[in-house]
């Protein structure tokens, strides 16, 4: 147990740090770019949010009408887009992990409504899931705000550039949108799916349960540093010393060395 610690954190430490994250290479092309930029980068911001992607496939996944698509994705995308515009406009902040934990825990909570969790646990009636929509739609448009608010905005046509990167979070969310329906349209004409959804949906909450966990760690970075004297790349140097550690032909004496010197061993 205690050297699979250290190989988890290293895994939450990289997986936060590519968690929907702005790059310093984005940053640059913000500088050098203009609004196209802007809205190039709320697309792929939308398509490698997994935590969105992940809530959204969990909001598609019974729905089989295009009535009822519209109309939840429509309160999902007013309420992000309220608070995307706003937030951001006013320089409203948050720890940006905190509120990906937030979001995290909102693909749990699809993910048991989805298994009528409230009904067959809890015995009470689901809350309205139009109006669960909406306020998690608000969640999510901050999360994307505190991201956004990260980027060098300047004054000067700031209006512009938060309306470019929203544009372009909603034509990352047409395109994943139109992906997860051919998907799921497909699926729901195969036997596998009445016998394989609720597989799904707890596979979908477990995944949910991953992220918080991946947020929770990495503001546990940000808000306790010294608690945490190594980096990601000695993160990684670290676990490559473990696995060299566990090698059969690594000289077992090194191994020991190596294993006593550990920074994280020297914690324990």
């Amino acid at each position: 147990m205690k050297s699979i610690t250290p190989i988890f954190a290293c895994l939450l430490t990289a997986l936060t740090a590519s968690a929907h994250g702005i790059s310093d290479a984005d940053k640059q092309g913000i500088l050098e770019g203009g609004n196209l930029e802007y809205l190039k980068l709320g697309a792929t911001h939308m398509l490698t949010g997994y935590d969105h992607l992940l809530f959204l496939f969990g909001v598609m996944f019974f729905l089989t009408r295009l009535r009822d698509v519209v109309k939840f994705i429509t309160a999902f995308t007013v309420g992000h887009c309220l608070t995307l515009v706003f937030a951001t406009l006013l320089h409203i902040q948050a720890n940006y992990y905190l509120v990906d934990a937030v979001i995290a825990l909102t693909v749990c909570y699809k993910a048991f409504d989805n298994l009528d969790g409230f009904r067959k646990y809890i015995e009470v009636q689901p809350p309205n899931l139009l109006v669960a929509v909406f306020v998690f739609g608000l969640i999510h448009g901050f999360g994307l705000s505190t991201r956004l608010q990260t980027l060098p905005l300047g004054q000067e046509g700031l209006v512009l550039r938060i309306l470019s990167f929203n544009l372009g979070v909603e034509l990352g969310q047409i395109a994943a949108l139109a992906g997860m329906g051919i998907v799921l349209a497909g699926w729901r004409k195969t036997a596998s799916f009445a016998k394989f959804s609720k597989v799904a949906n707890a596979a979908l909450m477990f995944a949910g349960l991953l992220l918080l966990l991946m947020q929770l760690h990495g503001y546990q970075h940000t808000r306790f540093p010294e608690e945490f004297p190594l980096n990601k790349d000695e993160h990684f140097e670290l676990h490559q010393k473990m696995e060299d550690s566990r090698d059969p032909g690594t000289d077992t004496e090194t191994s020991s060395t190596t294993e006593i010197s550990s920074p994280l061993n020297q914690r324990r």
